[in-house]
């Protein structure tokens, strides 16, 4: 009998500090509740609209506006070089100097040539117009008369030729000083101080003026055709309108805009396409004679089109998308159809509107339906270099 009553307080005994231990334990719970985790701040940017184009792009290589190759028109040593190799030198500067110590010579030669002659012509003509008070009188035959009078304009003839001899050896004389045919940019002498140079030598230097810079590209038949047929009141290439822009070899943009300046008139039979020229503005001399290029060609007609970032846009399987945060601050997927590349930006064709705000800094941090901070940016639309949206204006 004790030993069933011991039994059956034990068992009360084990029910009631089980009930116990889960009340404590339901009371600790209640105390270390976790509190809600803060919402991650994330860089956002707010999307604009611009006018928008269409466009093509073509590879295209640099030329420079003038070039002159500068060579030797006489033979004789080269004495001096009054230049700096890269330099910009002025028209008229005297830039290479051959010897002219045989050319004065010949010059001298000439010139006494020439004033032998004159004394020639001179003694002819005293002849012959004695001859002609004579024949008169018939103190003097026909044939004599004749042969004075052939003397006299054979001594002309001989002065004539003098003359040009002169003319010949003062222009030989003036080959030996080479000078700048226009103001520009002179390259590498090929020829050293001391070195025999004439007309069957290569090219001395060459001489060139880089702004403006030509740009020259080919386009299809089929399309200069078509283009012509749309802008058939222009009737030369530099009133086509057109916004012109380069991409240079790094892949940077070139700030500056160019024009249409030249179009062939005739159809490269091998190739099917007609060669264009543009001109750009050259004033820093970043843009060297043969470069490759990438020139951008973009119609006037233009239409208002969305640009995000390209550090708002990632790539899944299914395509490209951006994250959008709404009104609520939550984290949107949008996917997205993108146009052309316009420098750090990209023109979004269809997913997005003007006033929306995306993610650009932070995208590891979030995913869709979570709720953020946002941070507003900006973002620098030739660089791509993202900024606090309250940071001043860089200074131009």
């Amino acid at each position: 009998m004790l030993k069933h009553l011991f039994e059956k307080n034990q068992s009360g005994k084990f029910i009631f500090l089980s009930v116990l231990t889960l009340a404590l334990t339901a009371c600790g719970q209640k105390d270390v509740a976790p509190k809600k985790a803060p919402a991650p701040a994330v860089s956002v940017y707010q999307l604009k609209s611009e006018k928008v184009g269409s466009y093509r792009e073509f590879v295209a290589r640099t030329e420079a506006y003038k070039e002159a190759n500068l060579r030797a028109r006489v033979e004789g040593e080269l004495l001096e070089r009054n230049f700096r190799e890269g330099s910009v030198v002025n028209k008229g500067q005297v830039l290479l100097r051959i010897d002219p110590a045989e050319f004065n010579t010949a010059l001298a030669s000439a010139k006494a040539d020439l004033s032998s002659r004159k004394s020639a012509l001179d003694n002819a003509i005293r002849n012959l117009k004695r001859a002609k008070d004579l024949i008169g009188d018939g103190y003097i035959s026909q044939s004599d008369f004749d042969r004075l009078t052939t003397e006299e304009s054979q001594a002309k003839s001989a002065v004539e030729s003098a003359q040009a001899a002169v003319k010949k050896a003062e222009l030989d004389l003036s080959y030996t000083t080479i000078v700048a045919p226009f103001t520009g940019s002179i390259g590498k002498v090929n020829y050293d101080i001391g070195n025999i140079i004439g007309p069957n030598s290569n090219v001395l230097a060459t001489l060139t003026i880089t702004d403006p810079i030509y740009v020259s590209f080919q386009v299809e038949e089929s399309v200069y055709v078509s283009y012509l047929q749309t802008h058939q009141k222009s009737n030369n290439a530099a009133n086509i309108a057109i916004d012109l822009a380069l991409r240079l070899p790094n892949n940077s943009a070139y700030p500056e805009k160019g024009r249409l300046d030249f179009a062939d008139t005739k159809i490269d039979q091998g190739m099917g396409t007609v060669e264009l020229r543009a001109e750009f503005p050259n004033a820093d001399g970043i843009i060297l004679p043969g470069l490759f290029v990438t020139l951008i060609a973009e119609s006037t007609i233009k239409s208002d089109m969305v640009l995000v970032p390209q550090a708002a846009v990632q790539e899944s399987q299914q395509g490209k998308f951006v994250l959008v945060v709404d009104d609520n601050s939550l984290v949107k997927q949008r996917p997205v159809e993108l146009g052309r590349r316009i420098n750090a930006m990209w023109a979004v064709e269809k997913g997005l509107q003007d006033g929306e705000n995306v993610i650009v800094e932070g995208l590891q941090k979030v995913r869709p339906g979570v709720e953020i901070k946002a941070v507003m940016k900006t973002v620098d639309a030739i660089t791509g270099v993202i900024t606090d949206a309250s940071a001043p204006a860089p200074k131009s």
